[in-house]
């Protein structure tokens, strides 16, 4: 079958499109596992499995010591400067030791404490440590993505991820139905193996063209160049995931693990259909961002952005809005006070999705100040209404607090912007 004309003469489209094909399949298999995890393991069981996925995006920002948009900005930008390359990986393999060894000592030697904190009891301190034993995996896993989408290599991004999630997804069911909770655990812990070992059989030839291994060495000469992404990644990732960690504590302190659950399952949906947005923004958005320095220019590949996603979004989010008791009935069974939360919570991202694209432009510019300000006043927003409303809306307070923490940040983000380019506008004109 033939691409329209139209998708083939624009580079967002065709990226849309393949990822969009990625994203269905993904939802389907998603949508069975979730069934099968919630019908098995419950509410509180679920909670835990959000509490491990917490942990997992925690250390793949601290792993790596958060170089992935470091590694995909420079990597777009050196493209054809090998001298270049070989210094960027070898500051980043510097990174992924320093990490990694890091990374383990702390989970292996901490286990039950982690265990205490990330599960509500001892008894599942033998996954922190399989954890600890998979963190180099997470790390190159990491790195390796990073590669991917700073050469912007779109189609065997599809292939990598749909890949590496389908034997994934075929990796919980299969040790769920065996194990039950300790087996979805388990696979969500050993998954990165997974990733890796796609990455390779899909990307490796590609890999050996920009990477050699042997001219790899110990040095860091990218060292400051890539701590500002480290600065940047440990606030978007490892902050973010503390604090919902914290809020998913609160809700099991005041309401209990059932109602930890509802929400978990509201925000795994809500990461299900966002996904679809990651891999634009890092294949797409920030290297175009990279490249604009007038804000006409920025005005219309924003005006281009908006109109080729945001009808998407809303269309597929005004189906999942009218199919919600559908969801609950067939995709999470038996939790039925996640219903209420479905208006806020899809009110909530597509907001996001308006300000995240604007937001990208301070990774592109590598704008750390407004970056961190802007990440930080978001999460104390989420983490400060959240506290507030809990008490009068239960459950439903944590989502309300999500919508109007982004309703602020896009004013904010957009503000950051606009000051950016009049501030530059400024500069050149006294020149």
């Amino acid at each position: 079958m033939k691409i329209p004309q139209f998708i083939r003469t624009n580079l967002l489209l065709k990226m849309t499109s393949l990822n969009a094909m990625v994203i269905v399949v993904r939802l389907f298999i998603g949508f069975f596992l979730q069934r099968e995890l919630t019908d098995l393991v419950g509410k509180d069981g679920y909670a835990k499995v959000g509490s491990l996925r917490n942990l997992m995006n925690i250390l793949m920002s601290i792993t790596s010591l958060g170089v992935f948009n470091g590694v995909l900005k420079y990597v777009a930008q050196h493209k054809e400067n090998r001298p270049e390359l070989q210094k960027l990986f070898s500051t980043t393999f510097v990174f992924t030791i320093i990490g990694s060894v890091v990374s383990f000592l702390v989970l292996f030697f901490g286990a039950e404490y982690f265990s205490s904190y990330f599960f509500y009891t001892q008894d599942f301190a033998y996954i922190i440590k399989i954890v600890a034993v998979v963190v180099p995996f997470i790390s190159i896993q990491r790195v390796f993505n990073g590669i991917v989408n700073g050469l912007s290599a779109y189609k065997h991004y599809a292939k990598i991820e749909l890949l590496a999630y389908i034997l994934g997804a075929a990796l919980t069911l299969f040790l769920l139905y065996q194990y039950n909770i300790d087996g979805a655990l388990l696979a969500i812990a050993t998954i990165p193996i997974i990733q890796v070992l796609v990455l390779l059989f899909v990307f490796v030839k590609v890999l050996r063209e920009y990477i050699v291994f042997s001219e790899i060495s110990f040095k860091i000469p990218y060292g400051k160049q890539l701590l500002s992404f480290t600065l940047m990644s440990f606030t978007a990732t490892v902050l973010v995931n503390f604090v919902e960690l914290d809020l998913r504590n609160m809700l099991v302190d005041k309401m209990g693990e059932d109602d930890a659950g509802i929400w978990t399952a509201m925000t795994t949906l809500s990461q299900n259909y966002m996904v679809f947005s990651g891999a634009i923004f890092t294949l797409y958005v920030i290297p175009k961002f990279a490249g604009i320095t007038q804000k006409n220019e920025f005005v219309k590949e924003v005006g281009t952005i908006y109109k080729t996603l945001l009808p998407l979004f809303a269309l597929g989010m005004l189906a999942i809005y009218f199919l919600r008791y559908q969801f609950i009935e067939y995709v999470f069974i038996d939790f039925n006070e996640m219903a209420p939360l479905f208006k806020w919570q899809l009110i909530g991202d597509f907001i996001r999705l308006m300000a995240l694209v604007l937001a990208h432009q301070f990774l592109a510019k590598k704008m750390v100040r407004n970056f961190i300000f802007t990440e930080i006043l978001s999460l104390a927003l989420f983490f400060g209404l959240s506290h507030l409303l809990v008490d009068t809306y239960g459950v439903e307070g944590v989502v309300l607090a999500h919508l109007l923490r982004y309703v602020i940040y896009f004013f904010v983000v957009l503000f950051l912007v606009w000051r950016y380019f009049d501030k530059k506008g400024k500069s050149s004109a006294a020149k």
